[in-house]
């Protein structure tokens, strides 16, 4: 892509984004799910027509992904790139000095949360740095023996099943915590591990997650950290 092409693309997205109901669009697909019109013309509380036309300026742009499945058409997030740009660009939205703002999101939302399909919040930074700190992953985000055979032990899957441009674990800045949680392949993986446990409970209306007494034993006791 040449230097006018990105200038026009650039351009393109920021101007989709400048719009607050697309924008507010985007943050509610943040929790991985999709969702069709109809859902996110009621939770937008937006007119059918209007949903539509935004929508598909969004899918446009590839910021947003139509999946067709029989007479229905669902909505989300085209991919983890997108969700990382949004992710970085509420951490720089947040960015003031925090003793100096009223921070209006809920507290349970910052506690723990999904950001796509990995986890978000104070528990997944907490994480993240335990896996640092036991040398389970390096600086540079490669996993090591020691973390294969304990995330194996914890029944999370540490083997990319496919061929992907995907990367296997990266940093992700999270934008309540001002510090970084873990996405890639194996973020993506960490969340479907605590789902299926049950150590991770989806909310139906927000992307907050309730983490369960099991799944506060888990990281207790397994990862080393205070919750």
């Amino acid at each position: 892509m040449n230097e006018f092409n990105l200038e026009k693309r650039v351009s393109a997205i920021a101007a989709l984004l400048a719009d607050r109901t697309r924008t507010r669009i985007l943050f509610l697909m943040m929790d991985g799910r999709a969702y069709t019109a109809t859902e996110l013309s009621a939770i937008a509380d937006v007119v059918p027509s209007t949903m539509s036309a935004h929508l598909s300026r969004l899918v446009e742009q590839n910021l947003v992904i139509c999946i067709k499945q029989g007479r229905f058409r669902y909505f989300k997030i085209y991919s983890e790139d997108v969700a990382v740009l949004l992710e970085s660009m509420m951490c720089f939205a947040n960015s003031e000095d925090i003793s100096t703002i009223k921070i209006s999101t809920p507290k349970s939302l910052r506690f723990f949360r999904t950001c796509y399909d990995h986890m978000a919040g104070e528990v997944a930074v907490k994480i993240h740095n335990s896996l640092l700190s036991n040398l389970w992953i390096t600086d540079d985000y490669k996993l090591t023996p020691q973390g294969k055979e304990f995330l194996f032990s914890l029944g999370v899957c540490c083997d990319m099943e496919t061929v992907s441009r995907r990367k296997f674990a990266c940093a992700c800045l999270d934008w309540s915590e001002r510090y970084f949680h873990l996405s890639g392949f194996l973020g993506a993986s960490l969340l479907k591990t605590f789902l299926q446990k049950k150590w991770a409970v989806r909310q139906l209306d927000s992307r907050e997650l309730k983490l369960t007494a099991q799944g506060k034993r888990v990281i207790q006791q397994r990862f080393g950290v205070g919750i």
